[in-house]
C-alpha cells in the first residue's frame, strides 16, 4: 500500500523513480587549545581553506546562469571583511583553534539569518551552511560526497541540500528530490526550478521515515511524495508527466511575450531579487521588470553602513540591466527581526511592531540620505522608481518625499543628472496605509502591496507560528476586501497598483488578482511564464465578474473552494 508525505513546493513537476537517501559525512570539530603563537598559523589555515573553495566557485563561473549567480553569492559572503575579521578575532582574542573558530562564526552566522521575518533573507542561512560545509572540507582535508554518480531516474531524498549539492548532481540521472528542511525561496530551490527538477522541502523527517530504492512519486503540484505507489497510481502520473511537458514546451515560447489578456488588458509580470545574481536569473525567466529590490543584503553584508558610492554602483548596474523596464527599488527595510553586527537596535518586545524601516530611516537621516542619493543618481540610467517600505503615517511618507526633494536640488547645483520624473511610491503592508490610501496615493505615485505582512497584520496572526498557522490566508475574505480597496483608490487617482508579496507568485490566484484588478504581478522569476500563459488565455472582464463573486464569501474556505472550482 502506498505512503504519502506532504511537503513545501519548491519547483513544480512531476518524477517517477526510486529513492536515494544522501546523507552528509560527519565532521568532527577539535578543541585543541592554542598558545597564542599559534594564532597566525591557525588563521593561515582558515584563510587557505576560504582562499581554495573560491578557486572552486570560480570554476562554476561556465555553468548555468544559476549555479554561476550563486557561486558569485558565495564568493561575496566568502570575501565579506565581517566574516574573516570574525574568524580572525575568535582565534587571535579568544584562543580557538581553526576548526572551532569557522564553526563558531557559521553558527553565529546562520543563526541571526534564521531570526529573520523576511522569507527571502531567512533562506540566506542556507547559503552559510553551506559555505560553513564546504570551507571546514578543506580545512579539514576531506573530499566531500556528491550527487555526481547516480543511477538514472533517481529521486533524491536528504535532511538537507545545500547549493553546492544541487550543483554538483547528475542532470541526466536525478529527476526529483525532497528534504527534511529548506523553503521555498531558498538558493536550493531556486537551482531546482532553473534545471526543471521538481523538488519538495519543509517535509519534517523525510529522511528517517523512507528507504534507498524505494519506488516513489513526487508530485510537486499537490506537494506530495507517494512511497510504493500501485500500478493505477504509475499509469496516472505518466499521462500527466506527458502533459507536463507539452505545457512546458509552451511556456517556453510564452516567457518572453507580453502578458495581454484576451481582452486587451496589459499586465506587468516581473520579480522580485535580493542582488544582481537574481536579476540575471529573471531577466533570463522573461521578466517585464522589477517589483521589489530589497536592498537589505547591501546593508547585511557589510562591517557598517554602505556608503552612497557603493550603493550608487549597484542600482546603476541593476538599472542599465533593465534598460526601459521598471526596477522598483525598496529603501532599506531593516529592524528588530533583520539585525545588523554594527549597529546596536533598542530591545523590543515584539519588533514587528517597532523600531524599523521607514522609522529607523527618518530616524538615522544622514544613512537614508546616503541610500537616496544613490537611488536618485542611478534614475539617470533607466526606469528606476523608489518604494517606501512600512509607511504607517502621510508625514513618513512626506518626509521622505522632502529628504528626495532635498537632495534633487543638491545634485541639480553640482550638475549631477537625475530622472526629474522620478516615481516614489509605498508599500502597502499596514491596516493605516490600507484604510488611509485615498489619502496616501495623493503623495504616492504607485501603490505595491505587500502581501506578507499585510495578511499578517490584517488578521493579526503570527505567521510563524505554527500553533496558529491555519489562520494566516492570502484567500481570507477581508485581505481580499484590503487589496481590492487599495486597487480601486489608486486608480480612481489614475494611479497603478502592484503586488510584491508571496501572493503574487501563487498561480492558483492569478486569475483572482486579475480581476480584482491588479497591474502587475511581483515574485519569484521562475513563475513568470505561468502568470503569463494565465492573463494570456483569460478575460479581465470575465475575471472581474469571478472576483465579485469571490467578495461575496464570508469564510476562506468558501473562497479556496470557489477559486478551485474556477481555475
Amino acid at each position: 500500500m502506498s505512503e504519502k508525505y506532504k511537503g513545501l513546493i519548491a519547483s513544480s513537476g512531476v518524477a517517477i523513480g526510486n529513492l536515494y537517501l544522501f546523507t552528509r559525512d560527519k565532521v568532527v570539530i577539535s578543541d585543541n587549545k592554542i598558545g597564542e603563537n599559534d594564532t597566525k598559523e591557525e588563521f593561515a589555515k582558515v584563510k587557505k581553506a576560504i582562499d581554495d573553495y573560491i578557486q572552486d566557485l570560480a570554476k562554476l563561473e561556465g555553468a548555468s546562469e544559476a549555479q554561476s549567480n550563486i557561486a558569485k553569492a558565495h564568493t561575496e559572503l566568502l570575501s565579506d571583511p565581517y566574516f574573516t575579521d570574525t574568524i580572525e578575532s575568535k582565534i587571535t582574542n579568544e584562543l580557538k583553534n581553526s576548526e572551532m573558530a569557522l564553526d563558531e562564526t557559521i553558527k553565529e552566522m546562520v543563526e541571526i539569518m534564521s531570526q529573520i521575518d523576511d522569507d527571502y533573507l531567512r533562506e540566506r542561512a542556507s547559503d552559510y551552511q553551506d559555505i560553513g560545509f564546504q570551507v571546514m572540507y578543506k580545512l579539514k582535508g576531506i573530499t566531500p560526497k556528491t550527487l555526481s554518480n547516480l543511477d538514472k531516474g533517481s529521486i533524491v531524498i536528504s535532511k538537507e541540500l545545500t547549493p553546492s549539492d544541487t550543483s554538483n548532481m547528475d542532470k541526466e540521472a536525478v529527476v526529483g528530490f525532497a528534504t527534511d528542511l529548506g523553503g521555498k525561496t531558498s538558493h536550493t530551490s531556486i537551482i531546482a526550478q532553473t534545471l526543471d527538477i521538481p523538488a519538495l522541502v519543509g517535509m519534517g523527517d523525510i529522511s528517517k521515515n523512507v528507504k534507498g530504492g524505494e519506488k516513489a512519486i513526487l508530485d510537486t503540484n499537490e506537494g506530495i511524495l507517494i512511497v510504493n505507489p500501485s500500478d493505477e497510481e504509475i499509469s496516472k502520473y505518466e499521462l500527466l508527466i506527458k502533459e507536463q511537458k507539452e505545457k512546458k514546451e509552451r511556456l517556453k515560447e510564452i516567457k518572453d511575450k507580453e502578458a495581454i489578456s484576451t481582452d486587451g488588458k496589459k499586465i506587468e509580470v516581473s520579480a522580485n531579487i535580493g542582488n544582481i545574481e537574481d536579476l540575471k536569473l529573471a531577466i533570463e525567466n522573461g521578466c517585464d521588470g522589477v517589483g521589489l529590490f530589497r536592498t537589505e543584503f547591501l546593508y547585511m553584508q557589510n562591517s557598517d553602513f554602505p556608503s552612497e558610492e557603493s550603493q550608487f554602483e549597484v542600482y546603476k548596474e541593476a538599472t542599465q540591466m533593465l534598460g526601459d523596464k521598471p526596477l522598483i527599488i525598496r529603501t532599506l527595510d531593516i529592524g528588530g527581526d533583520k539585525g545588523l553586527d554594527y549597529f546596536e537596535f533598542p530591545k523590543e518586545d515584539n519588533p514587528f511592531l517597532g523600531y524599523r524601516a521607514i522609522r529607523l530611516c527618518l530616524d538615522k537621516k544622514e544613512m537614508f540620505k546616503d541610500q537616496l542619493r544613490g537611488l536618485v543618481r542611478a534614475s539617470a540610467f533607466g526606469n528606476l522608481k523608489i518604494m517606501i517600505p512600512f509607511v504607517v503615517n502621510i508625514d513618513e511618507l512626506k518626509e521622505a518625499r522632502n529628504l528626495i526633494e532635498e537632495i534633487k536640488e543638491e545634485l541639480d547645483e553640482k550638475g549631477i543628472a537625475y530622472n526629474k520624473d522620478l516615481d516614489v511610491g509605498i508599500m502597502v503592508e499596514t491596516s493605516s496605509s490600507i484604510i488611509m490610501a485615498d489619502k496616501f496615493i495623493k503623495y504616492a505615485d504607485f501603490f505595491s502591496i505587500g502581501t506578507n505582512d499585510l495578511t499578517q497584520y490584517t488578521l493579526a496572526v503570527d505567521r510563524g507560528n505554527e500553533h496558529i498557522a491555519d489562520y494566516y490566508s492570502n484567500f481570507n475574505p477581508a485581505v481580499l476586501r484590503a487589496i481590492k480597496h487599495v486597487i480601486d483608490v489608486s486608480h480612481k487617482a489614475g494611479k497603478w497598483t502592484g503586488m510584491c508579496g508571496a501572493f503574487a507568485s501563487d498561480t492558483q490566484a492569478t486569475k483572482l488578482l486579475l480581476g480584482l484588478g491588479l497591474d502587475e504581478f511581483s515574485g519569484s522569476s521562475a513563475k513568470i511564464a505561468e502568470i503569463k500563459d494565465t492573463i494570456i488565455t483569460s478575460s479581465q472582464e470575465e475575471e472581474a465578474k469571478f472576483a465579485d463573486k469571490v467578495l461575496d464569501c464570508e469564510l476562506t474556505e468558501e473562497v479556496e473552494n470557489l477559486v478551485k472550482e474556477h481555475n
